[in-house]
């Protein structure tokens, strides 16, 4: 339906699908309209490739449309969120240096290429002349035995990625000499996770990035030099780093004023990073884009030496009692804990505090700890207003999007269901 719904926003002329998705083809291509042609990725499309001569530069850049990236849509409708030729130019000016990307760089895929954090690598991997090595989804396991195998120098991850990596069988013994660099973003990553990770891969270099697909999607970096063991200060493993080269990003009051060093607020962008606006969207546009900043949603703050910190986002900052409570700032106190391996923490209504901060966690193998424990562990390092008032312990996996990022939503409406039953 998510597919459906977007190939009738945007009307593609042509869509190619691999042969085990011809079914689903047939029936998006007919949602996109009389005008749409359907293109099997198989053989006989290789060969008519082979026989078909080369097409005329279509000599376009610079600010032309590059590509629609359609937002993950977990309150509304999925945005289609349009890249031109110059944001993917920058992104890759941005990421080339840190990652050190060049003819030797083997790259490997396995996160969704929908997201940008996925399909922009696309283009700096192959704009520095590396190789790119794709597995079809990301499975621990298949992802160690593909390191090994086409000596992989270059790999990214969301934290739950590298949570289940570390915790996998295979990970003491699996042959991960290649490796030069791992970088990770898209949801905030815990210390403990972070701390555990560059103990267990030391010759590893570790970068950072924060974004958006709206910003192509780079706007902040945390360098490999700012995870060295003289610099990983608590405070700066818990940054998302400094802005990139050519964005420049500050934080606003409700009512747009700027604020000073410190100070919370929303984290604003602009710059050649930023997208050229919505597909068929002008007023969501002009509600993102003001005055050339575009607003993120993030609630953040700058420290005196520039670095970015993001607290939450606007909508998962729980207001209980009257206090702010930013759920990221409990989720990095209960992953300290040594039993717990993921959590996620978010607001449920509630009658006396307006919303409770409740928390989900699940435990690595072979780990007891009960909600009591954990309770008590919150109230030994956090503000009693910012401890959750309840704590699940979750059995079963955490749900995930299509980009592995832990669905704080879908446990919300399962604890209200939960409590209304």
């Amino acid at each position: 339906a998510d597919l459906a719904n977007q190939v009738a926003d945007c009307t593609p002329d042509v869509l190619l699908v691999g042969p085990d998705f011809a079914a689903l083809g047939a029936s998006l291509c007919a949602a996109a309209g009389a005008g749409c042609t359907l293109f099997s990725i198989d053989d006989t499309l290789d060969a008519q490739l082979q026989a078909t001569g080369p097409c005329p530069d279509a000599g376009r850049g610079g600010d032309d449309l590059s590509c629609i990236y359609y937002t993950s849509g977990t309150t509304n409708a999925a945005k289609g969120v349009m890249l031109t030729h110059t944001n993917f130019m920058v992104n890759s000016l941005h990421v080339w240096p840190e990652l050190e990307l060049s003819e030797a760089t083997v790259h490997l895929h396995h996160g969704p290429l929908f997201h940008v954090a996925a399909g922009a690598r696309l283009f700096s991997v192959t704009q520095a002349a590396g190789c790119h090595v794709f597995l079809p989804r990301f499975q621990a396991g298949e992802v160690l035995a593909e390191i090994a195998r086409s000596r992989i120098t270059h790999f990214t991850l969301v934290p739950t990625m590298l949570r289940t990596m570390l915790d996998d069988p295979g990970f003491a013994t699996a042959d991960l000499s290649s490796l030069r660099c791992m970088s990770y973003g898209s949801a905030p990553m815990p210390e403990a996770l972070l701390r555990e990770a560059m103990e267990k891969l030391p010759a590893v270099r570790m970068v950072q990035s924060y974004g958006m697909t709206e910003l192509s999607p780079v706007a902040t970096v945390l360098g490999w030099r700012d995870h060295l063991p003289e610099r990983r200060t608590e405070a700066l493993l818990r940054s998302a780093g400094r802005p990139v080269a050519t964005a420049e990003v500050a934080i606003v009051g409700p009512d747009g004023t700027h604020l000073p060093v410190g100070a919370h607020g929303e984290i604003v962008v602009r710059g050649p990073n930023v997208m050229a606006g919505y597909w068929n969207r002008q007023d969501l546009t002009a509600e993102a884009i003001r005055n050339g900043w575009m607003h993120t949603g993030d609630i953040g703050f700058i420290d005196a030496d520039g670095y970015v910190t993001v607290a939450d986002r606007l909508k998962d900052m729980i207001i209980s009692g009257g206090e702010n409570v930013y759920s990221q700032e409990v989720e990095q106190h209960l992953s300290m804990h040594p039993a717990v391996s993921q959590c996620a923490v978010f607001g449920i209504p509630d009658e006396k505090w307006g919303e409770a901060v409740h928390a989900v966690v699940t435990l690595k193998e072979g780990e007891c700890a009960t909600p009591e424990v954990l309770l008590a562990y919150c109230r030994d390092g956090l503000a009693h207003y910012k401890c959750p008032r309840r704590i699940d312990v979750r059995s079963g996996p955490m749900p995930l999007s299509g980009a592995n990022k832990i669905q704080k939503s879908v446990l919300r409406q399962e604890i209200i269901d939960h409590n209304a039953a």
